[in-house]
């Protein structure tokens, strides 16, 4: 027992007892052959007879001890194998079920080289084991030569292992990680196979491949389902980053964990969907990623599992781990969305959401966790409230004696409240062994010894466990024309929604009514949907950096269209299924007018999904922390609806009558149909009442209009479809607007005025005379001096530059005396103070560069009104059209890049 010592009772702090072995026990190592079957031990009267089954790790072998990595799913860590125990106790029998697997991949001595394995779990009935596991190191192949990660699957009673895809080919396409099983026996787990996302690349005429995660260091690890045999491979989730860790909850619904880096990384969240791809939502903890002291932390949620309760159980995990261990928190996802964010229906809870699963003492935070650490946890569901845990106690290195000898080693000793405070203690290496903690009787009983070259990283029981539900779909399967033309429908209740707050203006209702808020009024006209570019791995393409250009915050976007936002902020629209998408509110010129919707969304053919509004995500405001973005717990939408059926919205088009509670989108599209994304931005005022005033006027701002390359194809400018987006190259498609002959002729076809915006905007005159280039801005396309791979005109816009003045037939910067606070000019000074004097005696002034501030900004037209301003009441009114003005706006608004599609950017 450890509960008689004044210094380790205090580390303790749940009533707990640990039953310690004698020296005496021993664990057997079982050959892969032999029969664990229950018949063949007598059981421990001590403990309930449970099978189990554990990932061991030998420590001993070269490169064992790196850690698993959030961020890099499919990294091997050599020297693993899969146990079962026929009881979870400590002389039962260990079998190594993988240990002829590989078996002709040896070294030159003949040793078996180390495997990987990892993301155990079990069938519902107890019946067979699923994981993934990776053969050996290839040390004559390259890393995309080696071994990909696989699923396997165990029948325990047959003994029978085998890889779920059978093909090698097939197997070796993809990094096969986190199985589970459905209800109905089909397999889910992540992937970089990306089979829905090469599907798409085909259609729009690119090679297949698979994406890079979004910080550009491997490949994107998403959700996918196979049948039991490996067949009929489905991507379900279409995140840019990594979809990891699912677990199917009793209710049928799939809880995953997410990497969000739409815009860069905003940490690792649980998200919810069901298994057919619809309704997809966060879960919790977007804002949970903060220490005891309410500071941003390294804190993510990984390795969840569900607890007989219906809670969830997650491992605190950080990005960078350089333990095996950390710590569990059971989480009340039923009524939170945050750790102190409640759901808006339970809103007088006050949290914590979170709580320890086991020991309140571990504490990932200190340098030293007076607890330990937990590298697994598993509840089991026989009703005991049990959970087997794999464990390390608080180990300490104790300092040599001041006579020691030079070959004595520092002893390991337990922590107490006296060596943790003292200095001369330093943390010693963990020792895992594995435990089962029974809450009946506060014991926690050692089931595995812990041993120096081992460790435990996973642990399962070998039970049955209640099936999942079916999930209600919001899929329409009655949407047959939908579903066949891949597509789904977005509706939003209110772009003035700000987490149950009425953002307009002049409140949703004034703004519903035309004769109260005309169109010209409201700041929301338009919504643009965008899409992400996959960016291939440099063996598919190796482009340069400079392709992202001032940026690589938005990676590359492409824009899938626009639709009208109706007068009480509503819209609903069909958008193309299976695409990772972002939402933008624009104005009536085209530009966004909110900060970036940062999370990517998706719908499944025939879904419908609804939101309430929007979100600040700005990570600063009360709203911000507000349910948004689930279902079940956001506050009620502001936008009541039509008050009453059958009669119009007041003082609106008598032929738009409403039903009783629908948005303003919801009448129009019953009526006329759910429109499709246009990719140009087109409204006409089909509220207004011509009895009561006159329409507004329309708004046109069509690609075909421009005279210069169009950024969509030709078929797509026929006929918008789901494969269809608008690609906008700077080069291709920005650069030919400022060279673009815009020369004004009088009738006898003389020149009356140039407003080609290289004709001055250029550091030669039309005399081939080097000038200033107007307002210290030049957008010639020619290679920049400063950056070779950007033009010129891009390298001007889009950074900070200095003014140059034409000396003595050459462009200079120009320089400018300095003067002190006082007004008083300042001299060079030499290394020791003095002034230095130029050749007639006299002291040199200092001067210094004027800056010239860029004109343009990736964050997006709203913030570029260096450019734009002389364009809409300026000294150049009118020299762009509004077609040319709407796509330079939507190209800043997805971060003004370089290029937007990698395959037409250079290559290194």
């Amino acid at each position: 027992m450890m509960t008689g010592n004044p210094n380790t009772d205090y580390l303790l702090t749940k009533p707990l007892k640990t039953v310690l072995l004698c020296s005496c026990i021993f664990v057997i190592a079982a050959c892969g052959g032999e029969d664990i079957s229950n018949q063949e031990q007598k059981p421990d009267p001590v403990v309930v007879d449970v099978p189990i089954a554990v990932v061991k790790r030998d420590l001993s072998i070269e490169g064992a001890d790196v850690q698993r990595s959030i961020t890099a799913p499919a990294l091997f860590i050599p020297g693993a194998s899969l146990i079962l125990k026929a009881r979870a106790n400590a002389t039962a029998i260990e079998v190594d079920i993988t240990a002829n697997v590989f078996e002709d991949r040896v070294d030159e001595e003949g040793n078996r080289l180390p495997i990987d394995i990892k993301d155990l779990e079990t069938s519902y009935d107890g019946s067979r084991l699923i994981f993934s596991m990776r053969a050996p190191e290839d040390e004559n192949a390259d890393d995309d030569e080696q071994p990909t990660w696989n699923i396997w699957e165990y029948v325990i009673e047959s003994k029978e292992l085998r890889r779920v895809i059978s093909s090698d080919i097939a197997a070796q396409t993809g990094e096969d990680t986190g199985p589970v099983y459905l209800a109905d026996g089909r397999i889910l787990f992540s992937s970089t196979r990306q089979r829905g996302n090469q599907a798409r690349l085909l259609d729009e005429g690119k090679p297949q491949y698979a994406g890079l995660e979004e910080s550009r260091d491997v490949h994107a690890s998403v959700l996918h389902i196979m049948d039991a045999n490996g067949e009929n491979l489905e991507q379900i989730s279409y995140n840019q980053s990594h979809d990891l860790d699912p677990l199917v909850m009793p209710n049928g619904k799939i809880i995953f964990s997410r990497w969000d880096q739409f815009g860069g990384s905003k940490g690792v969240h649980l998200y919810q969907m069901n298994p057919d791809g619809s309704d997809l939502e966060i879960l919790y903890g977007r804002h949970s990623h903060v220490d005891s002291n309410g500071n941003n932390a390294d804190i993510h949620f990984t390795q969840t599992r569900v607890t007989p309760d219906g809670r969830i159980l997650v491992a605190l995990t950080a990005f960078e781990k350089d333990e095996l261990g950390t710590d569990f928190v059971t989480i009340d996802v039923v009524n939170y969305i945050d750790n102190f964010t409640p759901i808006a229906a339970a809103d007088s809870l006050t949290g914590p959401a979170q709580e320890k699963a086991l020991f309140e003492n571990i504490d990932i935070e200190a340098d030293i966790s007076p607890g330990g650490y937990i590298a697994a946890l598993y509840p089991l569901f026989d009703g005991s409230g049990r959970q087997l845990f794999s464990w390390s106690q608080c180990r300490l290195l104790a300092p040599l004696a001041v006579d020691a000898g030079t070959d004595e080693v520092r002893s390991v000793v337990p922590c107490s409240l006296e060596t943790l405070l003292d200095p001369t203690y330093e943390k010693a290496p963990p020792l895992y062994g594995l435990w089962m903690f029974d809450p009946s009787q506060g014991t926690q009983l050692p089931l595995v010894v812990p041993q120096e070259d081992a460790s435990y990283s996973e642990v399962v029981a070998v039970e049955s466990r209640p099936f999942p539900a079916d999930p209600s779909s919001t899929i329409d399967t009655s949407e047959t024309a939908l579903i066949d033309a891949n597509m789904g429908i977005i509706h939003i209740r209110s772009v003035y929604d700000f987490a149950g707050e009425d953002f307009s203006p002049q409140g949703i209702v004034n703004m519903a009514n035309p004769t109260v808020v005309a169109p010209d009024q409201r700041p929301a006209r338009f919504l643009r949907i965008i899409k992400s570019v996959s960016i291939p791995d440099e063996n598919t393409l190796d482009i340069e950096n400079s392709a992202f250009g001032r940026s690589r915050n938005q990676l590359m976007r492409e824009v899938l269209g626009y639709t009208p936002i109706q007068p009480d902020g509503s819209v609903k629209v069909a958008v193309p299924a299976k695409v990772p998408f972002g939402i933008s509110i624009v104005d009536a010129q085209g530009k966004r007018i909110s900060a970036r919707h940062q999370n990517w969304l998706q719908v499944a053919p025939g879904e419908t999904k609804t939101c309430s509004g929007c979100h600040d995500g700005s990570n600063n405001s009360d709203i911000t922390l507000r349910p948004h973005g689930r279902s079940d717990a956001e506050t009620p939408s502001i936008n009541n609806g039509a008050p009453s059926t059958g009669v119009p919205f007041p003082d609106t088009n008598p032929s738009l009558f409403a039903d009783l509670g629908e948005t303003m989108a919801e009448t129009f599209t019953r009526i006329n149909g759910v429109p499709d994304l246009t990719p140009d931005i087109l409204f006409a005022d089909v509220w207004a009442d011509p009895a009561v005033q006159t329409p507004a006027d329309n708004i046109e701002y069509r690609y075909a209009d421009l005279l210069t390359p169009l950024p969509i194809t030709q078929s797509c400018a026929q006929t918008w479809t789901s494969i269809c987006r608008a690609v906008i190259n700077f080069p291709d498609h920005i650069q030919p607007l400022f060279e673009l002959d815009r020369a004004i002729v009088d009738t006898d076809g003389l020149v009356v005025a140039d407003n080609t915006c290289v004709a001055c905007h250029n550091r030669f005159d039309a005399d081939n005379q080097l000038q200033v280039p107007a307002v210290q801005l030049e957008l010639t396309g020619n290679p920049s001096p400063a950056n070779a791979e950007l033009l010129t005109s891009y390298r001007e816009l889009m950074f900070n530059d200095v003014e140059l003045e034409l000396i003595d037939g050459a462009l200079l910067p120009r320089l400018i005396p300095v003067f002190d606070n006082s007004g008083d000019p300042v001299f060079e000074l030499d290394e020791d103070g003095e002034l230095i004097l130029d050749e007639e005696g006299n002291p040199i002034q200092v001067t210094q560069q004027v800056g010239v501030g860029s004109a343009m900004n990736v964050s997006g037209a709203s913030n570029s009104a260096g450019f734009f301003a002389p364009f809409e009441s300026g000294s150049h009114q009118g020299w762009l059209s509004p077609a040319e003005l709407k796509m330079i706006s939507e190209w800043l608004d997805v971060g003004g890049q370089n290029y937007n599609n990698p395959f037409d950017a250079p290559t290194n």
